[in-house]
């Protein structure tokens, strides 16, 4: 059975038009370091799986994109590389702490803001909508799925 997601990126790390320029491609999701963000990608995640692409801290965030699941959970390299933003010194190649999935374009949306969402009736429940969520990966029900896919699939 199919899971949907929703994945934030800011667009200066990694931005739907970098995803839609290399159709096929698979990107790294690195520096998730929330452990129900990690939890979500360890434990529900499966290769095929489809994701809202979220363009976050931006002047215009909201949903842009949709992208697919093409490996699953494993170590995020991020965290072993001293240069990094992302790196944690507790963190060892025999005992990772972060994981990261990979993920390829699929498609491009019309952005659809927080606002735009929430005047979708069905969409209340959304964890993406709610007061105060801060993580970058959440599950989406195939019913919100569907209001906000729709027919574009």
């Amino acid at each position: 059975m199919m899971n949907y997601w929703l994945m934030k990126s800011e667009p200066d790390d990694l931005s739907i038009a970098e995803l839609a320029a290399a159709p096929g491609k698979a990107f790294e999701w690195t520096g998730v370091r929330n452990y129900q963000a990690r939890n979500y990608m360890r434990d529900g995640m499966q290769v095929g799986d489809l994701a809202l692409f979220w363009h976050s801290s931006c002047p215009e965030p909201g949903v842009v994109g949709v992208v697919r699941i093409v490996a699953a959970a494993h170590p995020d390299s991020t965290q072993f590389e001293p240069d990094s933003p992302y790196y944690d010194p507790k963190s060892s190649l025999e005992s990772p702490r972060w994981l990261g999935v990979d993920v390829a374009y699929e498609r491009t949306l019309p952005l659809m803001s927080p606002a735009t969402l929430r005047a979708i009736p069905g969409l209340e429940a959304m964890q993406v909508l709610k007061r105060g969520n801060r993580l970058s990966i959440t599950p989406v029900s195939p019913a919100e799925w569907a209001l906000i896919v729709g027919e574009r699939g």
